[in-house]
């Protein structure tokens, strides 16, 4: 396994500066994110030489672009807001050979029309569900056009909130293009240690043929997310029930601050190492 961070933890508007900045606190990889050039996370417009600057500086750091962030809010109540996402998901996935990479993450979305990380009760609605389908049935045609796949992650507070929210979504939508992002922080809120790895264990049994990158954040007894190692998730039981399922992908971290960063790549390190 490769050890990975959000490029957006460390400051900077250039692929170069940011790339560095991730070797020097230990990483082999990065989820890349357009901010990180000084642009929108979703452009309208990507210029090429924008684009080759990113893979220009994975060459020349040694950290590979795992992936870059495409997310938009997949069953936002405005259709406009929804065409708008999709219309810049393509714009994405347009770009992804010149930056270097073969996936785009994505947020299957909430009713919340502020706030595409917020839990919405309209979204257990069967049109919510209907709308997810369909959109990403859209978004897996954009990935099959421009040879990408799409990591989809199940997050309490999306429509696919669940591991096997996911797995049906992965037979509905029937594209080989749609792919998992499993972070065992998002399984969960508050739960005991016994039933925290039982979700891990019953989500990679699930998708486990299907998961192409994992993430790695933390939660506090309160539910409340923290950096890695400083909760309650079991990592090492994280990584080797993914081991045993075959997964050799990028762990990648995200919710911490630069300044954490080495320590928790320290923290990391080893688990992914004895995996490889």
């Amino acid at each position: 396994m490769r050890l990975g961070i959000f490029a957006k933890t460390f400051p900077g508007t250039d692929a170069a500066t940011v790339l560095g900045a991730a070797r020097a606190a230990g990483y082999d990889c990065v989820q890349f994110n357009m901010a990180c050039l000084g642009l929108p996370a979703m452009p309208d417009e990507i210029p090429e030489a924008a684009a080759a600057t990113v893979a220009a500086a994975a060459a020349a750091t040694g950290v590979a672009i795992a992936a870059v962030s495409g997310t938009y809010n997949m069953i936002h109540p405005d259709l406009a807001v929804r065409f708008d996402g999709l219309r810049r998901l393509a714009v994405l996935a347009s770009a992804c050979a010149a930056i270097g990479t073969g996936m785009i993450t994505l947020c299957t979305g909430t009713r919340d029309p502020d706030d595409q990380w917020r839990h919405h009760p309209d979204n257990d609605r069967p049109d919510a569900w209907e709308d997810l389908v369909t959109e990403m049935e859209k978004a897996a045609a954009i990935a099959e056009r421009f040879d990408v796949d799409l990591g989809i992650e199940p997050e309490l507070a999306n429509v696919v909130s669940s591991a096997a929210r996911a797995e049906r979504l992965i037979v509905e939508v029937g594209s080989p293009r749609l792919k998992i992002v499993l972070d065992p922080a998002n399984l969960f809120e508050v739960a005991a240690a016994d039933v925290r790895r039982g979700l891990v264990e019953d989500a990679v049994a699930r998708l486990g043929s299907r998961i192409a990158m994992a993430h790695a954040k933390d939660r506090r007894p309160d539910g409340a997310f923290a950096a890695a190692g400083r909760g309650v998730v079991d990592f090492p039981h994280f990584v080797a029930t993914l081991a045993a399922a075959g997964f050799d992908g990028p762990l990648v971290t995200h919710g911490l601050d630069a300044g954490e960063a080495a320590d928790v790549a320290a923290f990391l390190r080893p688990l992914t190492e004895a995996r490889r």
